[in-house]
């Protein structure tokens, strides 16, 4: 423990004699910590004594992440990568079983506050009341509700099973505090967490008793039963409850419009008991149609690095984020810290980051009006094919809840894919792109949207929309709008200026003259498709790859160039997978007649000279260092002069 590790640290600093002899036995890994957690944690938080505040918050935060990931380690025989949290019952039960366990009660962690400040005072209860999760038939109703379930993050569905397995009773009722009676015995009071996980179910016809359409004395036992479960007769129940046959209805369409629950999004603390007892309550209560389809697991937010804690004074009031840098930055701020099941790492700076990206997005969208889109030039159909990429990896991302990924793409990527085609329009000195820019940022701007609503909505005005972004509709992938070879084509331009741009950095070169050698071998190109077939497939073994490539007839010959099949490989194995699909998928295409067309007017802007562009089998051919011969599909050979 914390502790227990500080005060052995108070006495080796005062050279005790017994304390200097004695190092720590770890027998709990937990992910995240080195070999002694409790080290780790008191060193992080500038733990400096005993009596030190800060180890209430090391011994919260270590004791949580033992328990819910620490596994026992090598030291503990039998139990050794048992699960902290379920091992103990086990150990309990081995020392029972061995005549060596010795049980005595103890009030632990007293004294215990509410959040009001006062003390809580755990007392027996006599007569209590217990739903009893332990019975079989109940778990096997919620396994079943669990197993049709998605759950997010996948990985944590074996602990929902865990906690499903372990349950057993637990108390329902309390006898002080606000609520509701317990309808067979009055003198007791429904506890919140028995019956709060299916305030969902309620929330679809709350409306009607907040505005006082339907009162609490109409909310009879026939009316739910009615309702929920779709029991008994309409006409009887409108009379128990006292309301029209209409209102009734109409509560009851609310219900079965909204029901089963779509995804409950909670913390991952939650799962051991709300989370859980959602599951259990929904299969015990609701018929299978209405089971819940999705639970969505996070983690918890840090605040630069660190646990949130009034001790520590890194506590920002919700109001007051809001008011000085806006609900969307301080909402993206969060995303873009963590996927899901991570702790997201909050900082101000971030805030400041996306807040001024979010102003810059506001601006362009202000300048950019809706007009006719004319022929499109090479540029213009490579920024069309990316933004339908781009639409359809967000829209994945965002359908698996990977909502960091997502949010990446539209701020970030589609930024760098703007930036390069903004090069290559100005290069051309090109004015006719507004209405190709309106369409890539109105559909970035309805997928920015969920993620900052309030924002979103200045940028659709200023697009010139009259209707909400919010009631739009979801940008949608056309396949048709994707030209695969187009992109290969200005993936092979970018690198291509790229390389020389590396070139003249390292050799600090001022150019007079810069020479392009693209491949036209046909042999080095069927080589090339060869290995890009076997690479794609998941390989990328040179003696696997050489094997395929031999047992070709058509590719043979690549046992005469070992070295050419190395680098081939190397320049593929630096690629996206994504990357290395579609150049499969793309048709090959006249490197040289492209690269002639398209690097004269963006080589002139980039590095002040003209580009001249061989093919390694040109009759006219300028190498005077014999450059062309390295030349290899979509990596032409450079010369600077």
């Amino acid at each position: 423990a914390p502790k227990d590790y500080q005060a052995l640290m108070d006495l080796k600093s005062k050279n005790h004699e017994l304390a200097s002899k004695i190092e720590p036995i770890t027998i709990i890994s937990t992910e995240g910590y080195g070999n002694i957690p409790a080290k780790d944690v008191c060193e992080r938080l500038g733990v400096t004594d005993q009596v030190d505040a800060k180890l209430e918050e090391a011994t919260e935060e270590l004791y949580l992440k033992e328990f819910v990931n620490g596994k026992l380690n090598e030291k503990c025989g039998d139990f050794v990568n048992e699960k902290v949290e379920f091992g103990r019952n086990k150990v309990r039960d081995w020392l029972k079983d061995k005549n060596q366990l010795e049980t005595f009660p103890t009030l632990q962690n007293a004294p215990i506050r509410c959040r009001c400040g006062c003390e809580c005072v755990v007392k027996v209860l006599n007569n209590q009341w217990f739903l009893n999760y332990g019975d079989e038939e109940w778990k096997k109703l919620a396994r079943n509700c669990l197993d049709g379930m998605n759950i997010l993050p996948n990985k944590i569905k074996t602990e929902f099973h865990d906690v499903i397995n372990w349950l057993h009773e637990r108390a329902c009722a309390r006898q002080q505090g606000l609520g509701t009676k317990l309808p067979w015995d009055k003198d007791w009071i429904v506890e919140s967490l028995s019956d709060s996980v299916i305030y969902m179910a309620y929330y679809t016809i709350s409306r009607f008793v907040n505005d006082e359409t339907v009162k609490p004395e109409n909310l009879t036992k026939e009316f739910f039963d009615y309702l929920f479960l779709d029991k008994g007769d309409l006409g009887t129940v409108a009379s128990s409850a006292n309301l029209s046959e209409d209102v009734i209805n109409t509560m009851k369409k609310e219900f079965q419009y909204f029901y089963p629950v779509d995804a409950r999004h909670s913390g991952r603390d939650l799962v051991q008991n709300h989370l859980s007892f959602f599951v259990l309550n929904h299969a015990a209560i609701f018929e299978e149609k209405l089971w819940p389809k999705e639970i969505v697991v996070n983690g918890s937010v840090m605040m630069d690095g660190a646990k949130m804690s009034k001790s520590m004074g890194n506590i920002i009031p919700l109001r007051t984020a809001i008011q000085d840098h806006g609900a969307d930055p301080i909402r993206l701020a969060i995303i873009s810290s963590a996927e899901l099941l991570q702790d997201a790492d909050f900082n101000m700076e971030s805030v400041s980051g996306i807040k001024n990206k979010l102003e810059s997005l506001l601006d362009e969208c202000s300048t950019l009006k809706k007009c006719e889109i004319g022929d499109l030039q090479t540029e213009d159909k490579w920024i069309i094919s990316k933004t339908q990429s781009k639409i359809a990896e967000v829209t994945e991302a965002v359908e698996k809840m990977r909502l960091r990924e997502a949010l990446h793409d539209i701020l970030f990527t589609f930024e760098s894919d703007l930036s390069w085609y903004q090069k290559r329009i100005q290069a051309k000195e090109r004015d006719d792109v507004s209405g190709i820019l309106h369409q890539i940022n109105s559909a970035r701007v309805a997928m920015l949207s969920p993620f900052a609503p309030h924002i979103a909505e200045e940028m659709w005005e200023k697009l010139g929309n009259s209707e909400l972004v919010s009631k739009s509709t979801w940008p949608e992938y056309s396949s048709d709008k994707v030209d695969v070879s187009i992109i290969q084509a200005e993936e092979l331009l970018k690198s291509t200026i790229e390389d020389i741009a590396n070139i003249l950095k390292v050799t600090k070169i001022s150019p007079k003259k810069i020479v392009i050698y693209v491949n036209s071998d046909s042999v080095k190109s069927k080589i090339y498709r060869k290995i890009l077939n076997v690479m794609v497939g998941g390989q990328n073994n040179m003696g696997v790859v050489m094997k395929e490539l031999i047992a070709d007839p058509e590719t043979t010959d690549a046992k005469k160039m070992p070295d050419y099949v190395q680098k081939v490989i190397k320049d593929l194995h630096s690629e996206s997978e994504s990357i290395k699909k579609m150049k499969l998928e793309s048709e090959s295409f006249n490197e040289k007649e492209f690269l002639l067309s398209e690097l004269s007017s963006i080589g002139q802007k980039e590095f002040g000279v003209e580009i001249q562009v061989y093919s390694d089998s040109d009759s006219d051919i300028y190498d005077p260092k014999g450059k062309a011969r390295h030349a290899r599909p979509y990596k032409p050979a450079i010369l600077i002069e």
